[in-house]
């Protein structure tokens, strides 16, 4: 027995080795023979105690229930037709059968020697299923849209055209990979799609840009934005200005001595100081709060999941130093930025490189310098790999002969096939559309931003940025429009919803030059508050700014010949007319009570004689003048005038007394003024005084006419179409169908003049819709006939033509040698004029009739041959 026992049981390694197979079927079996067996046990025993029966209740009020787990489906990969696609997509050539090759073989090295590192995404399949290189599915590209020239405008190209579509699961990498030309197509991709287009445009327009395969955070691979700040409302980084340091001379009027006290001064800063770092304290504090409130819920993949993205690496098209773009946002980050986990692998369209480095701590320390391999492993050596930065050493001469000898060496390298991915290809107007269906929505902090395709809306809107009070979006506080191609130039409009003001930008080339309005949304009338900012370059009067209120409007002005830089004007109520409704009608302007003008200081007068300010006091018939102040004095000169009482009258004398006038004088040395240039400095003053109510009156006019401009344009608004814009200009639409049309007039004006030769014969014989043997016959001889007559009368008429001018001629010549004697020296010339036009005439008619005679022949064969090609006379010929 035990001899037989050992040779039946199996030793150690026969049990390793062995394969043992148990069914379910066993495995319920041998389940449901246990539990019977427990039961016969427990029948066949005594009854339970009072104490087993308690602990036996216990016991069944534990429930164990099976976990749920959620499978992540897989996404499957998506079938095309073959037939729509090139032979390049369907077949690898034997370059790429290599290149797969080599791939696979480093593939199989790296698992096993990184065993728990993730797999790399080497040769995926295309739309063919067909497996290829991702280095080859690059295809760089430089399509002819100057907006993709740059890295940004070809970012927000790619984000914008694209609906993105997650990796499903989320943490295995996607097992096909769609050409960009395809891509470009169907308007949408994964991330890993999203980046190989935007490097493609990347490298074609000449940036070292290349994909990552790596990881992030679930925001990221999600395009969530709900968190991030909307690019248009991030701050412009400020740019210091660097003060230049005053040039200390050496001959300077020392500065007068501080005579505060230092330790006050010390104090008072050490107060400012704790203020300060208060302020900073609490908004920390603050900024804190909000964060842990905003900050998003744990992630269970977190830093499993796989995304990819673009990498732009400095020194190609001056980009100073390394950074990211996200493909789904056409956003930049920089190269340490806590979005993105861990990098797995990049690839240009000419190599491939494995990160070989810690990426515990993100991606925040990390090198990029490709030249390094124990940093980044690459497959392919020799292709565009950079080289190490090493220090320059000194050149020895003796050395130049085996550098040369080395240079001639060149070791051959495994070359990357050219890409297998058709030419990328968009239309200008699917550029123009930007996003599916031309418009696209995007959702941030606080904020939603819409997006429109050009010439989409009647309007002209491209863009509409809502900026909201909460995180469900609902509470609207700030609306943003931005519009482009619009007759009347509005860019920019933004309302404001707690304000309630509306403030609007123009481009330059509108009427009346206006580049910026800003007024209430409720008060959109005249004599209202509003203010207008202009184009003074544009402008004859220099306007800069005008600031209108109820009852007054102020007026900035920029490089006028007067020196005037500022107008304002103060009016009253206006005074309730009553009447007919006529007269009801009529213009009732606000009453000006008061005006003040600003000038520079003109330095061709003396401070004291040159104006600054004027005020006109409407309502108590006075004008103020202040002059200028003189750099040895501290105070202005300074005058006022009373209007007389009929200053009002055309033509009148106005009376003048001292009493009309005060002054103060800053210098009491100076000369005083005669009493007739007071007078006619008053005559200047309200002429002045009166060109200046011209002014406001026309100010207030011209907002009157800006204000219904506004109104009309708003009500149907207008968009510019360019000249060269042939599918949307109806006026280039209309003269190219004009041109078509006169086309065909000219087409068929030269059929209908090619005229049926056999017409007059066949109306002799009635027109009959069969022709006959002898009918054929006869209209035969009767055209050819024909023809001949008109041959030989030609012929005629060109001999007798001929014949006419030499008969003409031998007159001329026997008149001639009658009168030769007797004839003047201008009739000789007259003759000899007659002879050589006569003997031109005749050459004429004579190579005319030698050529007719030879051509003649020729056209009675052609007819003839013609005739029996006819359709109509060929079945009897």
């Amino acid at each position: 027995m035990e001899d037989e026992n050992h040779e039946s049981s199996p030793t150690e390694g026969e049990t390793e080795n062995k394969e043992v197979e148990i069914n379910d079927d066993d495995v319920e079996d041998a389940d449901n023979d246990d539990g019977e067996s427990s039961e016969n046990d427990v029948n066949d025993g005594e009854e339970l105690t009072e104490d087993a029966d308690m602990l036996k209740v216990e016991l069944d009020k534990m429930q164990v229930t099976e976990p749920k787990t959620k499978l992540q489906k897989k996404k499957s990969i998506e079938i095309f037709d073959p037939d729509l696609f090139p032979t390049s997509y369907k077949d690898n050539l034997p370059k790429e059968l290599v290149i797969l090759q080599y791939a696979e073989s480093f593939r199989r090295q790296y698992v096993h020697l990184f065993r728990d590192r993730k797999p790399l995404l080497l040769s995926p399949v295309n739309e063919c299923n067909v497996e290829k290189f991702v280095c080859t599915t690059i295809r760089p590209s430089q399509l002819p849209f100057k907006e993709l020239y740059n890295w940004h405008g070809a970012a927000e190209f790619v984000a914008d055209y694209l609906n993105f579509e997650t990796l499903e699961p989320p943490f295995e990498l996607p097992q096909q990979l769609i050409s960009p030309a395809t891509v470009l197509r169907r308007q949408k991709g994964n991330c890993f799609e999203y980046s190989t287009l935007l490097c493609s445009l990347l490298i074609g327009a000449g940036y070292d840009a290349y994909v990552v395969s790596g990881y992030a955070n679930k925001d990221t691979c999600l395009a969530d934005e709900l968190r991030e700040t909307c690019p248009l409302l991030r701050k412009k980084e400020e740019i210091k200005e660097q003060e230049k340091k005053k040039q200390i001379k050496k001959y300077t009027v020392k500065p007068p001595k501080d005579l505060r006290s230092k330790f006050e001064l010390k104090m008072e800063v050490r107060k400012q100081d704790e203020i300060k770092a208060e302020a900073d304290r609490k908004k920390a504090e603050e900024e804190q709060r909000l964060a842990e409130l905003e900050k998003p819920p744990p992630d269970p993949l977190f830093g499993l999941r796989i995304h990819s993205w673009v990498l732009v690496l400095s020194g190609k098209r001056e980009v100073p130093e390394h950074f990211f773009i996200e493909p789904f946002t056409g956003l930049s980050h920089p190269v340490n930025s806590g979005a993105y986990l861990g990098i797995e692998s990049i690839w240009n369209h000419l190599n491939y490189w494995v990160c070989m480095q810690d990426c515990s701590d993100g991606v925040a320390k990390l090198s990029y310098d490709l030249g390094d391999c124990t940093l980044w492993e690459y497959i392919f050596p020799g292709l565009d790999k950079p080289q190490l930065l090493i220090p320059e050493a000194e050149e020895d001469l003796d050395n130049l002969d085996d550098d040369e000898e080395k240079e001639e060496e060149v070791e051959n390298h495994l070359d990357m096939p050219p890409s297998w991915v058709e030419p990328l290809h968009i239309s200008h107007q699917d550029f123009e559309m930007r996003c599916p269906k031309g418009e696209k929505t995007k959702l941030y902090k606080r904020a939603k931003l819409d997006k429109f395709a050009h010439y989409l809306r009647d309007d002209g809107l491209v863009s509409k940025l809502s900026i909201y009070n909460n995180k469900e979006l609902t509470e609207l506080i700030m609306l943003k429009e931005y519009f482009d191609h619009r007759i009347d130039k509005l860019s920019i409009r933004v309302h404001n919803y707690l304000t309630g003001m509306v403030t609007e930008h123009f481009h330059p080339g509108r009427p009346k030059q206006l580049k910026e309005h800003n007024y209430h949304a409720n008060a959109t009338e005249p004599e209202n508050e509003r203010t207008m900012i202009f184009y003074d370059e544009a402008r004859h009067d220099g306007l800069v700014k005008r600031e209108e209120k109820p009852l007054s409007m102020t007026e900035h002005f920029k490089g006028r010949e007067d020196f005037l830089f500022y107008r304002h004007a103060e009016f009253g109520k206006k005074s309730k007319k009553l009447g007919p409704q006529d007269e009801i009608s009529e213009p009732n302007p606000r009453p000006i009570l008061k005006m003040i003008m600003k000038f520079h200081p003109n330095p061709e007068k003396p401070a004291n004689a040159d104006i600054r300010k004027v005020v006109f006091l409407v309502a108590e018939d006075k004008i103020q003048i202040t002059y200028h102040t003189e750099n040895r004095h501290i105070a202005s000169s300074f005058r006022e005038f009373i209007k007389p009482q009929n200053w009002e009258e055309k033509g009148a004398i106005l009376a003048w007394s001292q009493d009309m006038h005060s002054t103060f004088q800053a210098d009491p040395k100076s000369e005083n003024v005669k009493q007739v240039e007071l007078y006619q400095t008053l005559l200047l003053l309200l002429k002045i005084e009166e060109s200046c109510r011209d002014a406001v009156r026309e100010s207030e006019e011209e907002v009157k006419e800006i204000l219904a401009s506004r109104l009309k344009e708003e009500a149907k608004p207008q968009l510019e179409i360019s000249v060269y814009d042939t599918e949307r200009n109806e006026k280039a639409k209309k003269h190219r169908r004009d041109l078509e049309e006169k086309q065909k007039l000219e087409r068929k004006r030269k059929q209908d003049m090619e005229i049926d030769y056999l017409a007059p014969f066949l109306a002799h014989i009635g027109d009959p819709e069969k022709i006959t043997k002898n009918q054929a016959i006869k209209l035969k001889e009767d055209c050819l006939g024909d023809l001949k007559q008109r041959l030989i009368d030609k012929a005629n008429l060109i001999q007798s033509r001929f014949e006419k001018e030499t008969q003409e001629l031998q007159k001329k010549q026997a008149w001639y040698q009658q009168n030769q004697v007797s004839m003047s020296k201008a009739d000789e010339e007259d003759y000899l004029n007659y002879c050589s036009e006569t003997m031109f005439r005749i050459n004429i008619l004579e190579s005319r009739l030698n050529r007719h005679k030879e051509m003649a022949p020729h056209k009675y064969m052609a007819l003839e041959q013609k005739l029996r090609n006819d359709p109509r006379l060929s079945e009897h010929f």
